[in-house]
C-alpha cells in the first residue's frame, strides 16, 4: 500500500473517530433534554431550511451510497482478494459521508455544530492536502476521489457559512442559547449576537478592548450580561434543584451535601460541555509528543518523503490550533459557568439570612454571613475549573505514560515506579496542604468577624480609648491566621520542588532503563520525545496536589453553605398573618401566648400572654428594663419562637424598632423604603414626624445621602426618618418600640400629637414606651413585669389599682418635686424661632447645596501605574534582598534547565561517549536546577509572607489611628473589602504570580536565544511575533486594568449590602418588603458578576491571539527542519529546536496568564496602599507632654472661644463656645435634637480637633498631651450602647483591669445582677454579636457598669438612661449622685428630670450657647429658654 493510501485510511480513521464523537454528543444532548422534561422538539428548531445545506447533504447521501455499492461489488466479487480488506474500508467511508450528510442538516445545540464545524474543516482540508500533494506528484486523480474532493470542498463552504452567521436558523431553546434583553430594551449583548466564529475567537470582546484602549473604562462602559448569566436567572434554578434534594433526602439517614447535587442539577449540560474541551485539550496535548518524534525521524530520514514532512507540518499545526482552542473555552466556560454558581449561591444566603430565625442568627454572626457571601461564594466561583482539571490531569497522565512505553517500552518502568512515589508523597503533601487550609479558613473568619464588630464599634472603641486593645486582639487572631498562611506557603515551596524534581528523577531514570535493557535506542527522536512526554507528566503531578486542595477548600465552603442554608428559618406558625382587614374589629390577638428566645431555657421570655387589641386602638406597654415589652411586639411581628398559644394578626404592619435601623443611601430613599413616591403622603409624614425643617436644612434636602447605619444623623434624626418611614408606608398596624426615647422633650411631644395621636388617629398603635406622660392619652396601657402582663387598663383606672403601675407613676412623680410643683408654669406662647426650631447636626444654610456628601465614590485609580506598585510591594516588605535572589535564582535554573537539554543535543552526536556519562551528567544539571528551584519558592514565599505582614499591620495600624470623620465618611464595607479580598491576594496571589511572571521571562529569553542558535531562520518569524505580542499584551492590559479596578469597586457593595440588610431584617420582615431587597441584591450581584465576566473573556481574548502568535514560530520551525535538506541540521539538534518551539507556546501562554494577573492583582497593593495613608489623628501619648498620673485631681473643665466644624470649608457647628464646669460640678446640657451637645463632648473626647479655641482640664490644654492619656481619664456612657461579642465579664472589662469582686460590686450599682445571676454561667455568660441577646436598656446598663469600674474624675453621660424606664433612669441617677459625688458630670439629655437636680444646666441651640446656669434661677425666669423645655416636658 503507498503512501497516500495510508494518509487517506488515517484520515477514514481520524472521521471516523469524530463521528462516534458527534453520535455520543447527540445522543447525550437528546438523554438531558429528555430528562428535562423536553422531549418533543419541533423540527423547526433541529434542521437548518437553508437551500445550498440541503444541496451538500444530498450530495454526501450520494457518494455514502456509491461507497456502500462498491464495498458490497468488492465483498461479494470472487476476482477481489481480501488481503487489504477494501471493502471494509469503502463500507466506513460510506457510514462516514452518511453522517456528513446527517450532521448537514441536524444541529440540536451550540456543542454539537462546533464538533460539526470541527469535522467538516479537518476531512476537507486533510483530503485536500493529500490530493494536492498526488497531483503535484503527477498522479492522476480518479473520478471518484474527484468528485469526492469536490463535495468536500462543499462541506468547508457549509462550515464558512455556519461559522460567518449566515446560517441562524439553528439556535436552539437551550439555556445556552437564550439572548439578553439589555436594560435599553436592545435585544442581545455582544456575546448573544456573536457570530460563531466571534465566540470561537473571543471577536465579541473586540469593541470593549477597543474602547479600553482609546479611554478608561467606567461602569457604564461595561456591556450587560447575558440573560442565562442573570443572577435572578441562576437563583431561580438553584432554589428548584435545591427544594427537590430536599425532599428526595428527608428521609435518608445519611444527609448529603445538598448543595453540592443542587448545582449538580442545574448545571450538569455546561458541566459537559466544559469537560468536553477539557477532553479535546488533553488529547490534543498528549498527540504533541508523538508528532516531535515523527518530524525527528523524518529529519533523519535522508530519503524522506516532501509530503509526508508537509503532512506532519500541518497536522502539527492542527493539534496545536485544536489544543489552543479546547482550552481557552474550557477556561471560559468553566470560569462562566462557575459564576452562574457563585451568583445563584450569594442569593440564597441573602435570602436566607432575611428568612433566618432569631436562634439561627446566634449561631451564625454578621461577621460569618458576610464571609459566607464574600469568601465561600467566591470559592464555588472556580469550582468548574478545578473539577474538570482534577479529572482531566489524572487522564494525561495515563495517556502520557502509554506514550512512554510506546517510545521505549518496557525502559519506561524504572521511571514508572519513581513516579509513583512521587505520586504516593504527594498524598500526604495533600492532605497536609488540606489540614492548613481549613485551619487557615477559620481563623481568617475569626479574624474577619472580630475586624467587622471593631469596625462598627470604633467610635466607642475611641471614646474609651480601647484602640490598642482591640488592635492587639485582632493583630493576634492575625498572627494566627498567618501561622496557617506561613504552612501553606512554605509547603508550596517543597511542592515546587517535587514538581521539578518529578520530571528529571523519572526521565534519568527512563534514560537508565532504557540503555539497560535495550528497549529504545538512546537517540534525538527517543531522547526529546521523552522530555516533551514528561513536561506532559509534570504538570499533572504539580498541579494535582493544587487541585485536591482547591477542591478540599471547595467541600470547606460547600459544608458551611450547607449547614447555613439548612438554618433554622422563622415558623411562618408563629403568627396567622392577613395582610386584608376582615370585617371584625379585632387587629392583634394573643391566647394564653407562652414564647422564648432560647427554647432551651427553663424560664420562657413571656409566658401567659392575653392580649385582643381592636382597629384603631392605642395601646401602650410599659415596664422596667428587661420586663419584656419589645418581646411582645417581636411576638407579634412572629420573630421570637412561640412554645404554645396563638397569635393572630390582621392587616398590614408598621414597625419601629428601639434602635434606629438607617439604610445608606438618601433620607427620601430611606422614608419611601421601596414605594412609588406620593408627593401629598410623603410631606405629610415628613410633616408628622417633625423633619421638615431638618431637610431644610440638609445640604441636598431629602436628597442628602445618609452615611452607613446614619452615622452623619443625631439620634433623634435617625429615630424620626424610620418613625417616617412607617407613617408613609400606610399600614393598618403600628409597633412603635420606645421611639422617643432618642428624642428631646419638645420633639416627643410634638411626634406623639403629631405623628401617633392625628396622623395615625385611625391606625391600630401599639407603642412601648418609659414615658409616663402620654399614657393618660391612650386607650388602653399593659404592665409588664417579669415576662408577664400584670395589669392591663386604662390610666385611671391603673393609677387606682395600685401595684406595679403605681410604682413607675410614683417614680415620675418623685422626679417632679425637683421642679418645685409649687411654683406651677404658665403656658407661654413661645417666640416663631424656637417653636419652631429644631436643629440638625450639622448647621449648614439651604443655598449651601453645592457641598459634598459624606459618602464619597470610592477612589480608585486610573491608567497604568508603571513600576510604582511593584517598587511599593519590595519596599513596604523591605524584601530586596529576597527579590533579588529570586531573580538570581530563577535565572540560574533557567539557564541550567536549558543547559541539561542542550547537553543532550551534543552529547546524542558524541558517538564514543558512553551513555552512563550522557545520563549522568544530564543528571547532575537536572538536580541542581531542581535544588534552585526549591530555593527559588522558598524565597519567594519568605518574600509574600513579608509583604503580607507588613501591609497588613501598616493597613491596620493606619485605620486604628484614622480619626471618626474618616469611618463617619468610610462604608464598612469598603475598608473590610481591602481586610478580605485584597489581603487574601496579597497573601495567596501576588508573591507566586511575581515569581511565575518573572520565570516567564527569563524562560522566555533564554528559549528564544537557544532556538536561534539551533535554527536562526526561525528568528525571522520570533521577532516580528514577539513585538506583536508585547503590543496585544499592552493591548489588552489598558481595558483589563480597568475591568480589575472597577471589579473591586462592585466587590464591597455586596457585602455591605448584606451585612446591613441582616442589620435591619426585623423591620424588612415586618414591612414585607423581602422581595424588593432581595430583588435590590439580584442587581448588586449582576453587577459584580458583569465585571467578572467581562474581565474573564478579556483574558482568553489575549491568551487566544497570543497562542495563534505562536504557532507562527512553531509553523516556522517545522517547516524549517522539513524544508531544509537533510543533514544540514544534527538530528539532536532538530530535536532541541522542535522542544523548545513546542515550549515556546506554553511559557508565552504561561507567560501572558501570569502578568495579567500580576498586573490585575497588584491593584490590591494600590487599595490597601490607599488605607496606609489615612490622615491620621493626633498622637496616642506625646512624650514630654504626658499630664502627671494624678491628673485631673479635681475635674474642672474650661471651654475657650471653642469653634468646630467636622469637614474643611463646612460650616462650624460650635461657634464659639466659652465657659466653664468647676470641680464636682452636675453639669445638665440640653437643647433640641441636633442642637450640638454631642458635637461638644465628640470635641471634649478630641474625636474631632477644634478649628480654633481650647478645652482645658485642670488647666492644662487637653489638645496637648496624647489621646490615650485624655480618653483613659475620661468617662463616658455613649447615646447608643455597644457591646461586643464574648462575655459579661469582657464586656465590663475588656482590658481585664478589675477583679470579680469588683465587677458584681458594678454590676449590683447599675442593677444588673439579679438577671445575670439567673445565668447559669454567671459573669461567662455569652454576648452575641452587637449585643442581641440583650435588651436595649440592658446595654445601657453594661456601658454603665464600666465607667462605675473605672471611677474617673470626669464622666459624661450622653443621653445615657434615653432607653430606660422612668423608675430605673431614678435609681441610676442616684448611684450616679453617689459613686461620682467628688466628680464633674456632664449629663446630655432629653429628659429634663435627668438635669432638674444638676448643679448648672447649659441650654445649647445652633452650636451656640444660649442659656448657662443654676436650674432653679433658671426656671424662675419664665422667658429662659430651659423653663420652655421644662414646660414642654410636663405639658406633653
Amino acid at each position: 500500500m503507498d503512501s497516500s493510501c495510508t494518509q487517506r485510511i488515517l484520515i477514514d480513521v481520524l472521521d471516523l473517530v469524530l463521528l462516534v464523537i458527534y453520535c455520543l454528543v447527540s445522543l447525550v444532548v437528546i438523554f438531558l433534554r429528555r430528562q428535562n422534561g423536553n422531549e418533543k422538539i419541533e423540527n423547526i428548531e433541529n434542521r437548518t431550511r437553508n437551500w445550498f445545506f440541503v444541496v451538500v447533504s444530498a450530495c454526501s447521501a450520494v457518494i455514502s451510497i456509491a461507497n456502500f455499492i462498491a464495498a458490497a461489488w468488492i465483498a461479494f466479487d470472487d476476482k477481489h482478494e481480501f488481503k487489504h480488506l477494501d471493502w471494509v474500508v469503502y463500507g466506513l467511508r460510506g457510514f462516514i459521508w452518511a453522517g456528513f450528510a446527517l450532521s448537514l442538516n441536524i444541529h440540536r445545540t451550540r456543542l454539537v455544530k462546533t464538533i460539526a464545524l470541527i469535522w467538516w474543516l479537518s476531512s476537507c482540508l486533510l483530503v485536500s492536502i493529500i490530493n494536492i500533494e498526488s497531483m503535484v506528484n503527477g498522479d492522476v486523480l480518479s473520478v471518484f476521489d474527484s468528485i469526492t474532493w469536490v463535495v468536500s470542498l462543499l462541506l468547508f463552504f457549509s462550515a464558512l457559512r455556519l461559522i460567518l452567521g449566515k446560517e441562524r436558523n439553528s439556535e436552539n431553546n437551550t439555556i445556552s442559547e437564550h439572548l439578553l434583553v439589555s436594560e435599553d430594551g436592545d435585544n442581545g449583548t455582544m456575546f448573544s449576537n456573536a457570530s460563531l466564529w466571534s465566540k470561537l475567537t473571543f471577536s465579541w470582546m473586540n469593541p470593549l478592548m477597543s474602547l479600553g484602549h482609546s479611554k478608561s473604562l467606567d461602569l457604564n462602559d461595561i456591556p450587560p450580561l447575558d440573560s442565562e448569566d442573570d443572577a435572578l436567572v441562576a437563583f431561580q434554578a438553584f432554589c428548584h434543584a435545591w427544594h427537590h434534594e430536599k425532599q428526595k433526602n428527608s428521609n435518608k439517614s445519611m444527609k448529603q451535601n445538598l448543595i453540592f447535587f443542587a448545582l449538580v442539577r442545574c448545571y450538569m449540560k455546561e458541566m459537559l460541555l466544559i469537560g468536553f474541551y477539557s477532553f479535546l485539550k488533553a488529547i490534543s496535548t498528549v498527540a504533541l509528543p508523538p508528532l516531535l518524534y515523527a518530524l525527528v525521524q523524518y529529519s533523519n530520514n535522508a530519503n524522506g518523503d516532501l509530503s509526508l514532512g508537509i503532512t506532519l507540518v500541518v497536522c502539527l499545526l492542527v493539534v496545536k490550533v485544536v489544543e489552543s482552542l479546547t482550552q481557552r473555552h474550557w477556561f471560559f466556560y468553566s470560569r462562566r459557568c462557575g459564576m452562574r454558581m457563585r451568583s445563584a449561591l450569594m442569593a440564597a444566603v441573602f435570602q436566607k439570612q432575611i428568612k433566618l430565625s432569631s436562634l439561627g442568627r446566634t449561631r451564625h454572626s454578621a461577621g460569618e454571613i458576610t464571609s459566607y457571601i464574600a469568601v465561600d461564594a467566591y470559592r464555588l466561583g472556580e469550582f468548574p475549573w478545578w473539577f474538570h482539571t482534577a479529572w482531566s490531569l489524572p487522564l494525561q497522565l495515563c495517556f502520557s505514560i502509554a506514550l512512554l512505553f510506546w517510545i521505549v517500552g518496557l525502559g519506561a518502568l524504572p521511571g514508572l515506579v519513581l513516579l509513583i512515589i512521587c505520586a504516593i508523597l504527594n498524598v500526604p503533601f495533600g492532605k497536609m496542604l488540606q489540614a492548613y487550609q481549613s485551619n487557615f479558613m477559620v481563623a481568617q473568619d475569626e479574624r474577619l468577624r472580630a475586624t467587622s464588630e471593631v469596625l462598627n464599634s470604633m467610635k466607642i472603641i475611641k471614646l474609651q480609648s480601647w484602640e490598642e486593645k482591640f488592635r492587639t486582639m485582632i493583630q493576634f487572631l492575625r498572627d494566627i491566621e498567618f501561622k496557617w498562611l506561613g504552612e501553606i506557603q512554605i509547603k508550596k515551596a517543597y511542592g515546587a520542588a517535587i514538581y521539578w524534581i518529578s520530571p528529571t528523577v523519572v526521565s534519568a531514570a527512563i534514560f537508565a532503563g532504557s540503555a539497560a535493557m535495550r528497549s529504545a535506542p538512546l537517540n534525538a527522536s527517543t531522547i526529546f520525545t521523552i522530555l516533551a512526554t514528561l513536561r506532559l507528566i509534570s504538570q499533572p503531578v504539580r498541579m494535582l496536589p493544587e487541585a485536591l486542595s482547591a477542591l478540599i477548600q471547595v467541600k470547606v465552603s460547600l459544608d458551611r453553605l450547607d449547614i447555613f442554608l439548612l438554618e433554622d428559618e422563622i415558623e411562618q406558625t408563629n403568627t396567622t398573618r392577613n395582610f386584608i382587614q376582615t370585617a371584625d374589629t379585632l387587629s392583634v390577638k394573643i391566647d394564653n401566648g407562652v414564647f422564648s428566645w432560647d427554647s432551651s431555657s427553663v424560664y420562657p421570655t413571656l409566658e401567659s400572654i392575653d392580649l385582643n387589641v381592636c382597629r384603631g386602638e392605642k395601646v401602650a406597654i410599659v415596664g422596667s428594663v428587661g420586663a419584656g415589652k419589645s418581646s411582645v411586639l417581636c411576638a407579634i411581628l412572629g420573630e421570637i419562637p412561640k412554645l404554645s398559644g396563638s397569635v393572630e394578626v390582621y392587616g398590614s404592619i408598621a414597625y419601629v424598632s428601639q434602635s434606629a435601623w438607617i439604610q445608606s443611601g438618601t433620607i427620601r430613599d430611606n422614608i419611601l423604603f421601596g414605594k412609588l413616591m406620593n408627593k401629598k403622603n410623603y410631606e405629610k409624614a415628613i410633616k408628622a414626624c417633625a423633619l421638615d425643617h431638618d431637610l431644610n436644612t440638609f445640604p441636598y434636602g431629602d436628597l442628602t445621602e445618609i452615611g452607613q447605619r446614619g452615622i452623619n444623623l443625631s439620634g433623634g434624626q435617625k429615630q424620626r426618618i424610620q418613625l417616617a418611614r412607617a407613617v408613609y408606608n400606610d399600614a393598618d398596624i403600628y409597633l412603635l418600640d420606645d421611639p422617643f426615647s432618642a428624642v428631646d422633650a419638645h420633639t416627643a411631644a410634638i411626634l406623639f400629637k403629631e405623628c401617633v395621636m392625628a396622623a395615625l388617629d385611625k391606625k391600630t398603635v401599639i407603642l412601648v414606651t418609659h414615658q409616663i406622660d402620654f399614657l393618660n392619652q391612650v386607650d388602653r396601657i399593659l404592665v409588664m413585669e417579669s415576662g408577664q402582663i400584670k395589669q392591663a387598663g386604662e390610666y385611671e383606672e391603673l393609677v387606682r389599682s395600685g401595684m406595679a403601675f403605681e410604682k413607675l407613676v410614683n417614680y415620675h412623680q418623685s422626679a417632679k418635686i425637683v421642679l418645685d410643683p409649687a411654683k406651677p408654669l404658665k403656658s407661654i406662647k413661645k417666640p416663631e424661632e424656637i417653636e419652631n426650631q429644631i436643629e440638625v447636626q450639622y448647621e449648614i444654610p439651604i443655598e449651601n447645596k453645592g457641598t459634598a456628601q459624606l459618602t464619597e465614590d470610592e477612589e480608585t485609580e486610573f491608567g497604568s501605574l508603571g513600576w510604582k506598585p511593584y517598587r511599593d510591594y519590595i519596599s513596604v516588605s523591605r524584601g530586596y534582598f529576597l527579590f533579588f535572589t529570586v531573580i538570581f535564582t530563577q535565572t540560574i535554573f533557567t539557564i541550567m534547565q536549558t543547559m541539561s537539554s542542550y547537553w543532550l543535543a551534543i552529547a546524542i552526536q558524541m558517538h564514543n561517549l558512553n551513555e552512563s556519562i550522557l545520563i549522568g551528567v544530564y543528571t547532575v544539571i537536572s538536580a541542581l536546577s531542581c535544588l534552585l528551584a526549591f530555593t527559588r519558592s522558598w524565597f519567594a514565599a519568605h518574600l509574600g509572607l513579608k509583604a503580607s505582614k507588613e501591609f497588613f499591620c501598616g493597613f491596620m495600624d493606619s485605620v486604628f489611628i484614622a480619626p471618626m470623620l474618616f469611618f463617619d465618611s468610610t462604608p464598612v464595607g469598603r475598608i473590610l473589602t481591602r481586610a478580605s479580598s485584597d489581603m487574601s491576594i496579597i497573601d495567596f496571589d501576588i508573591p507566586y504570580s511575581m515569581v511565575f511572571a518573572l520565570a516567564g521571562w527569563i524562560e522566555l529569553l533564554t528559549t528564544v536565544i537557544f532556538l536561534a542558535i539551533v535554527t536562526w531562520q526561525v528568528l525571522i518569524v520570533a521577532i516580528p511575533v514577539m513585538i506583536l505580542v508585547v503590543y496585544i499584551q499592552r493591548y489588552y492590559l489598558a481595558s483589563a486594568r480597568e475591568l480589575v479596578r472597577i471589579n473591586g469597586t462592585t466587590k464591597a457593595p455586596v457585602t455591605s449590602f448584606a451585612a446591613e440588610t441582616l442589620l435591619g431584617v426585623v423591620t424588612i420582615r415586618a414591612y414585607a418588603m423581602d422581595e424588593s431587597f432581595i430583588s435590590k441584591n439580584m442587581q448588586l450581584i449582576n453587577t459584580d458578576a458583569k465585571l467578572f465576566f467581562h474581565t474573564i473573556a478579556s483574558m482568553e481574548w489575549v491568551l487566544i491571539r497570543v497562542e495563534a502568535l505562536q504557532n507562527l514560530i512553531v509553523l516556522a520551525s517545522a517547516l524549517s527542519i522539513v524544508l531544509i535538506p537533510q543533514g544540514t541540521i544534527a538530528p539532536g539538534f532538530v530535536g532541541l529546536s522542535l522542544s523548545c518551539s513546542l515550549w515556546l507556546t506554553s511559557i508565552q501562554v504561561f507567560l501572558t496568564r501570569w502578568y495579567s494577573v500580576l498586573e490585575n492583582s497588584i491593584i490590591s497593593i494600590e487599595r490597601i496602599k490607599q488605607y496606609m495613608h489615612i490622615q491620621s489623628e493626633p498622637p496616642a501619648i506625646i512624650d514630654g507632654h504626658r499630664p502627671p498620673h494624678s491628673w485631673p485631681q479635681e475635674g474642672n473643665i474650661e471651654f475657650s472661644e471653642l469653634k468646630v466644624q467636622y469637614r474643611r470649608n463646612s460650616p462650624l457647628v460650635l461657634k464659639g463656645i466659652t465657659c466653664a464646669f468647676m470641680a464636682g460640678q452636675k453639669i445638665g446640657v440640653v437643647g433640641r435634637t441636633g442642637s450640638g451637645k454631642t458635637t461638644m463632648i465628640s470635641a471634649l473626647f478630641r474625636l474631632v480637633e477644634p478649628v480654633s479655641g481650647t478645652i482645658f482640664i485642670d488647666g492644662l490644654d487637653i489638645c496637648s498631651i496624647g489621646l490615650k492619656d485624655l480618653r483613659m481619664k475620661l468617662s463616658i456612657i455613649p447615646q447608643e450602647p455597644t457591646l461586643f461579642k464574648g462575655s459579661v465579664r469582657t464586656n465590663l472589662d475588656p482590658l481585664g483591669l478589675y477583679t470579680d469582686k469588683d465587677i458584681w460590686e458594678a454590676l449590683e450599682k447599675c442593677q444588673l445582677k439579679h438577671t445575670i445571676c439567673k445565668l447559669p454561667a454567671l459573669l461567662d455568660s455569652s454576648v452575641s454579636d452587637d449585643g442581641e441577646n440583650w435588651s436595649t436598656g440592658e446595654r445601657q446598663l453594661f456601658c454603665l457598669g464600666r465607667v462605675l469600674l473605672r471611677k474617673n474624675k470626669i464622666l459624661v453621660l450622653d443621653e445615657a438612661t434615653a432607653s430606660v424606664d422612668t423608675a430605673t433612669d431614678a435609681i441610676l441617677q442616684k448611684i450616679i449622685r453617689q459613686e461620682f459625688s467628688n466628680c464633674t458630670v456632664i449629663t446630655v439629655a432629653h429628659r429634663v428630670p435627668t438635669v432638674t437636680d444638676s448643679d448648672r444646666v447649659m441650654v445649647l441651640s445652633y452650636g451656640n450657647i444660649v442659656e448657662f446656669g443654676k436650674p432653679a434661677e433658671l426656671l424662675e425666669s419664665k422667658e429662659s429658654y430651659f423653663s420652655k423645655l421644662v414646660e414642654e416636658y410636663w405639658s406633653k
